[in-house]
């Protein structure tokens, strides 16, 4: 998901299979429903463990189930047409953990900026949002490699009369700008010259487009996937090329994956070596196509990598 620093994602989808009408509340609210039915019988998370590595995976098997904290964001995880949990993020969850002998995953729905903090106070055991990995959240939580990576893009009106391409040019042409609660997008553009008091925040990608479509901004910043899949039913918009946007001068690619409490890095370990197999096997890339992703959204960066900045 496309979100920055502290405890704020991104955010953020592709294969849109969420219904006309359907709000982001009205996710959250679908994931509330199917979280509390799968409660009973489970109504505590796995608490921290002060040894050495940590035992949460030992209890998860125990247990036979891990709960995940999810933002109802299409295309990470959200609830489908049918009420099934599904997202990249939850399909990929399920097949690591089956292989490390936790069989049922239980979804725990929250806003994205309080994935962290739920996570530190064991509300749910791992963070399964697609959350971009960067070094303030790496101060907080450790992080799994990314299992994606991901570039910029773009809605703009049909046409893209302003020229818009990237943050330079937004500042260039004073164009207003939008992007999602927390984004990752709002660092970008201010650190291009974009004044932060004037960047129109709204809640997610869909509420981006309404606002380009209606003219109360020029251009709404966010993830290249989730921008190209929703503008594919707006008469009005389009979206532009993928970039990388520039931190510090230099061209940035951001990352994103799951985020786990600091202490249980032998679950953090074994989760990264099923994710490797993933990747070498091509599984990964199966899993994650559905939603949109692409192979040039495929990546071998590590979350050392990322952490650095």
């Amino acid at each position: 998901m496309a979100p920055p620093i502290a405890n704020t994602h991104a955010n953020t989808g592709r294969n849109d299979r969420r219904p006309a009408g359907t709000t982001r509340r009205s996710l959250l609210a679908g994931v509330a429903a199917l979280g509390a039915l799968g409660a009973s019988g489970c109504s505590r998370v796995a608490t921290a463990s002060s040894t050495d590595g940590g035992d949460l995976l030992d209890r998860l098997r125990a247990q036979g189930v891990v709960r995940l904290g999810i933002a109802g964001e299409i295309p990470f995880g959200y609830i489908d047409t049918d009420g099934r949990l599904t997202g990249e993020a939850p399909e990929l969850a399920k097949a690591v953990f089956e292989r490390l002998g936790v069989g049922r995953v239980q979804p725990v729905p929250t806003e994205f900026g309080s994935l962290i903090p739920g996570l530190d106070s064991q509300q749910f055991d791992v963070v399964s949002a697609g959350m971009y990995i960067n070094a303030d959240r790496c101060q907080q939580v450790i992080f799994a490699d990314p299992d994606y990576q991901m570039l910029d893009a773009f809605i703009v009106r049909k046409g893209n009369p302003k020229g818009l391409h990237d943050y330079r040019s937004v500042v260039a042409k004073k164009a207003r700008i939008a992007t999602g609660t927390g984004y990752a997008e709002i660092q970008y553009a201010v650190e291009a010259g974009c004044k932060e008091s004037e960047i129109l925040i709204v809640p997610d990608q869909v509420a981006g487009l309404n606002a380009v479509e209606a003219g109360r901004a020029d251009v709404f910043a966010g993830t290249a996937l989730t921008v190209r899949e929703v503008v594919k039913k707006s008469a009005k918009a389009e979206s532009t090329r993928p970039f990388a946007p520039l931190v510090k001068g230099r061209p940035h690619v951001d990352g994103g994956g799951f985020a786990f409490r600091s202490p249980e890095t032998r679950l953090r370990d074994a989760f990264n070596v099923e994710l490797r197999k993933m990747k070498e096997s091509g599984e990964l890339f199966r899993i994650l196509r559905p939603f949109g992703f692409t192979k040039a959204e495929m990546t071998d960066m590590t979350a050392k990598e990322l952490c650095r900045g």
